[in-house]
């Protein structure tokens, strides 16, 4: 049996949310999952039921500013990593019930991913596994040639645009959903400097992630222009103590394109290569 239940969330901040979650009758270990930039938490549904099938409660975190979230982002509401870090996922780790037994894995897909290792950085106790897919550092220098010589360009037109607008309209540019101006000037400095760091948020989140003992398993596609196997290595080396595995998928194990999100809609490929890691 599994339990669907929608868990309220509300932070420190007056930010409120839903905690999506697929939780079997005896959980094996429990999972905080994080979505890719714009996309609400459930369109990882799937992605949790076959876990959940596999004795995994997930818990599906929801973005602020997306899906059930009780804020939009505007001129006047703006946030960065640090409202993300230090309000909203303590808030979602708080309500996944306290189990001393049961391991504890932070996840994420894409900028989902990143967030989930600066975030098990800043609590390292808490997490011995860290599952990434379709993630890594953007970074340009870890993309290949000739895409990564443009990405400079795009890391600094975009956070002008932003700041020009009030919000950086992703949707019109192919590019997440309507997104917070703070948000994107933080995920872009990382994308010039390969250096993770939330504005107005003093704590060293490299140091942090150094920190991190344990297991990383990682998944990426092999035609996923926005996270190619080089980024996700050089993410998972900003996390030296902990023993990488990382897999490339290609369209046929996947069963459907092998691009950044369709593995959503059949994610069996994926849920293998996590949940093997985890055996």
């Amino acid at each position: 049996m599994i339990d669907a239940s929608p868990l309220p969330v509300q932070t420190g901040d007056g930010h409120r949310f839903e905690l999506l979650a697929r939780v079997p009758t005896q959980p094996r270990a429990r999972l905080l999952w994080l979505p890719a930039l714009g996309v609400a938490a459930r369109h990882y549904l799937p992605f949790a039921d076959a876990l959940a099938a596999r004795g995994i409660a997930v818990y599906l975190h929801e973005w602020r500013g997306n899906g059930s979230s009780s804020l939009r982002p505007s001129r006047t509401q703006d946030w960065g990593y640090r409202e993300i870090l230090e309000h909203d996922l303590p808030a979602s780790l708080a309500q996944m019930p306290e189990d001393a037994v049961t391991p504890l894995i932070i996840g994420g897909h894409s900028l989902g991913g990143q967030l989930a290792c600066c975030f098990g950085g800043l609590h390292p106790q808490r997490f011995a596994r860290v599952w990434l897919v379709a993630s890594g550092t953007p970074y340009w220098r870890t993309f290949p040639a000739p895409r990564g010589w443009a990405l400079p360009l795009v890391y600094r037109f975009l956070p002008w645009l932003a700041q020009r607008q009030g919000v950086l309209h992703g949707k019109k540019l192919g590019f997440g959903g309507t997104e917070a101006r703070g948000l994107i000037r933080d995920w872009s400095r990382v994308g010039l400097n390969n250096h993770y760091a939330a504005a107005g948020m003093a704590t060293d989140l490299e140091a942090g992630m150094r920190t991190l003992q344990g297991q990383a398993t990682a998944v990426v596609m092999d035609h996923d222009w926005l996270a190619p196997p080089s980024s996700m290595q050089a993410l998972l080396a900003k996390m030296p103590g902990m023993r990488a595995q990382l897999s490339v998928l290609s369209a046929q194990a996947l069963g459907t394109r092998a691009d950044h999100f369709a593995w959503m809609k059949t994610p069996e490929a994926v849920v293998e290569r996590l949940f093997h890691s985890f055996e």
